[in-house]
């Protein structure tokens, strides 16, 4: 198992950070990571999300809706193949602080692949971190 985790605190409230987490038609404007994800963000539904971590060319992948509970998570769990080779548990979970609210990216990574591929993991903590900034910046700019 591996996780990958990156907190960040945004001046803004928890509904306006959700609103722009969720908006994803207009990810293509603003995040650096994920710079599409087309499909519902309603548990079942398939997505098609496609990163761009640091330093790589990317990937597209198709993973299902498990959690959406508004103003709080949104996770997803995505497969390579077959259940148990390599899968990640994608979430976001927000939290109200005061002051605004505290955005969590994570993932789990799970599977018989994940020591043989744990090195193509190096770059997205840093997307990670990338894309928490930039809709930090946004959600912060709405809210003003």
């Amino acid at each position: 198992m591996r996780r990958i985790s990156v907190t960040t605190e945004i001046n803004a409230p928890v509904e306006v950070v959700w609103a722009q987490l969720t908006d994803t038609a207009t990810f293509p404007e603003w995040n650096p990571f994920m710079p599409s994800l087309d499909g519902e963000l309603a548990v079942g539904e398939r997505l098609a999300v496609r990163i761009t971590p640091p330093g790589s060319k990317g990937m597209t992948f198709r993973p299902t809706v498990t959690v959406v509970e508004r103003d709080r998570t949104v996770e997803w769990l995505g497969r390579l193949l077959v259940p148990g080779l390599f899968d990640g548990r994608h979430r976001f979970t927000l939290e109200a602080v005061p002051g605004g609210t505290r955005l969590t990216q994570e993932e789990t990574f799970t599977g018989v692949l994940v020591p043989v591929l744990a090195s193509t993991l190096a770059n997205t903590e840093a997307g990670f971190r990338l894309m928490n900034e930039a809709l930090r910046a946004r959600a912060e700019r709405v809210a003003a």
